[in-house]
């Protein structure tokens, strides 16, 4: 059955006495029936067929409230199956992951030398990553006791450079990298 797609509630019956419905009336008109009655018989069929309309209108609506309850419990059970796909393009930028170290001081708000955000400091930390950042050594503090602390926070490197000993190149392409971390 096709849908209906106007609410029949809404509709208005025509005036069947107007001048566009000359020969629709003429049709019912005979010696027995009156134009008075013709016009109330073709109100009749009218209103017969939007009580019809309206039964189907309410049965699609019915059809239409059990269908999205259905689709609806479906969602509740697979969740992850209907979650919206945001509408980006696909990342084209190569992640940039410094030293775990770095991102440490980063996140304490502690100054950060430069150098770990150039290409050295990032193939440096590339072959010094640890399995697990949140894994703990066992440290000497300055006051010479031993404490745990987490390894993330314990990178000595020899090579790091001072931000003023950067050679203009390596702090040209750091900057970005850095303020990106940030």
């Amino acid at each position: 059955m096709p849908r209906i797609r106007n609410d029949p509630n809404l509709n208005i019956c025509p005036d069947y006495n107007l001048d566009d419905f000359t020969n629709t009336r003429a049709q019912p008109i005979n010696q027995d029936t009156t134009e008075a009655q013709a016009v109330q018989l073709l109100r009749n069929i009218w209103e017969a067929n939007n009580n019809a309309d309206k039964c189907l209108w309410q049965q699609q609506l019915n059809d239409d409230r059990e269908e999205c309850d259905i689709i609806n419990e479906e969602q509740k059970k697979n969740k992850f199956k209907y979650i919206l796909i945001q509408n980006t393009g696909i990342p084209d930028d190569p992640v940039i992951t410094p030293s775990s170290y770095a991102l440490c001081k980063l996140e304490q708000g502690e100054y950060v030398e430069i150098w770990y955000f150039t290409n050295d400091g990032l193939d440096e930390a590339a072959i010094k990553k640890t399995i697990d950042d949140d894994a703990m050594v066992l440290s000497t503090l300055a006051d010479g006791s031993t404490a745990w602390v987490s390894s993330a926070s314990m990178w000595s490197t020899r090579s790091v450079l001072n931000d003023e000993d950067l050679p203009f190149e390596e702090f040209c392409q750091a900057c970005p990298r850095f303020l990106t971390a940030l």
